[in-house]
């Protein structure tokens, strides 16, 4: 049997974390902290079990692929809410699909929209999918299952860690059928501009590929409230048919709300591709239970709980901060709730503060590759997800400094 596809993407983050540390045995006297995976922990609102209870003779019922009514009306204002969207911009049976969490949603538009060959130039050739690099792993495994030719463009501090795509050559976008970015940035917290997202979209509607914006992390911020990609297209403004064209947005409750192991979330943009993704997914997706459905309508609806838990990422930000000075390059996130820490060799690193002071996090080589220049751009850092509580994180923060100064 042939495996390529697999070989070629090598192996996943979290399977190398493990072949790295789990030989080692971390100091008996010293309780371990684990910082590597970006689980939220904080309380999610009493309504979750409340809902979720009061609509449980629902999973008596199919549900349907596009979910509920109540669910994309809800998805609907909090977008309105959030982006001070246009009115009507939005229309909840063509512009919305539900997502069992943002991950599946991600892999699965790759193959509707990546074909087997693009015309350029009157020739047919491979086509290119565009990576933001460091990246959100299902980025990849959707990109290299679809057929594309993976390009990861490097987000480093000269590029504010956010990818350049207008830079690439023209070779590479010319054939481009998809781009992902994350915006914050995972892992490094980089807020894109309306601006730059408008350019980025006016680049997909030029080259004719599906930009993919993931913004998972919109309500994780410091200070400002990160512009998002349906905004742009609002200010980008035309034809109300085609305001969204080449333009998908994913959101997910895991992170808004503190619930992964709810898993559900949604895309919304481009009408034309979010039908042929529709018709994709009645042969592919799973469907959301309604019981989950109702509960993620109510959580879209209410926002004190995400105000609380965003105060509780600054506090832990405010904690690092404080520790950690101007050591390993530490800045403020703008977004998210990732440390992306510059010390030289992540891997190294990762090795010593796990056998020396039982603290486990990622390498920053694993959540990249090495792009078509030859160059890893996380292979000096260290990723640290901010998701334990806060005396936790100061007890690992002065753990760093204390390991690795």
């Amino acid at each position: 049997m042939n495996f390529e596809r697999l070989d070629n993407l090598g192996i996943a983050t979290f399977d190398r974390l493990r072949l790295l540390l789990d030989p080692i045995t971390p100091p008996a006297d010293i309780e371990p902290i684990v910082m590597a995976v970006g689980e939220p922990q904080h309380d999610y609102p009493d309504l979750v079990g409340e809902v979720m209870h009061a609509n449980r003779h629902l999973y008596g019922k199919y549900p349907q692929l596009l979910g509920t009514d109540e669910y994309r009306d809800s998805v609907v204002d909090w977008l309105n809410w959030r982006y001070d969207l246009p009115d009507g911009m939005i229309d909840a049976n063509r512009h919305i699909v539900p997502l069992a969490g943002s991950r599946e949603g991600l892999y699965l538009i790759a193959p509707v929209v990546v074909p087997e060959s693009k015309k350029v130039g009157g020739r047919n050739l491979q086509p290119t999918a565009l990576v933001a690099n460091p990246f959100y792993q299902v980025y990849a495994g959707a990109s290299v299952f679809a057929g594309a030719e993976t390009v990861y463009v490097s987000a480093t501090e000269e590029t504010g860690f956010l990818p350049d795509f207008a830079a690439l050559d023209e070779d590479i976008l010319e054939r481009a059928a998809i781009a992902y970015v994350s915006s914050p940035a995972n892992p490094q917290g980089a807020i894109a501009t309306l601006d730059q997202l408008c350019d980025m979209i006016k680049l997909a509607r030029k080259h004719d590929f599906l930009l993919i914006v993931d913004e998972c992390y919109a309500e994780v911020y410091d200070a400002t409230p990160p512009p998002g990609a349906l905004e742009a297209c609002a200010k980008l403004g035309g034809d109300p048919d085609h305001v969204m064209d080449n333009v998908l947005v994913f959101h997910s409750l895991s992170k808004r709300s503190s619930v992964p192991g709810l898993r559900l979330g949604f895309c919304a943009g481009d009408p034309v591709v979010l039908k042929r993704y529709l018709q994709f997914r009645s042969y592919s997706s799973p469907q959301i239970p309604l019981p989950i459905l109702a509960t993620g309508a109510a959580l879209w609806r209410e926002n004190e709980h995400v105000s609380i838990s965003r105060s509780l990422y600054r506090h832990k930000i405010d904690i690092a901060e404080r520790i950690l000075g101007d050591r390993f390059g530490f800045y403020r996130p703008p977004g998210g709730f990732f440390l992306w820490l510059n010390v030289g060799n992540g891997e190294e690193a990762t090795l010593k503060l796990w056998q020396e002071a039982g603290l486990r996090i990622v390498p920053g080589a694993y959540v990249c590759k090495t792009d078509h220049n030859g160059f890893n751009p996380g292979d000096a850092y260290i990723r640290i997800a901010l998701v334990v509580d806060a005396a936790t994180t100061e007890i690992a923060m002065q753990r760093i400094v204390d390991t690795l100064n």
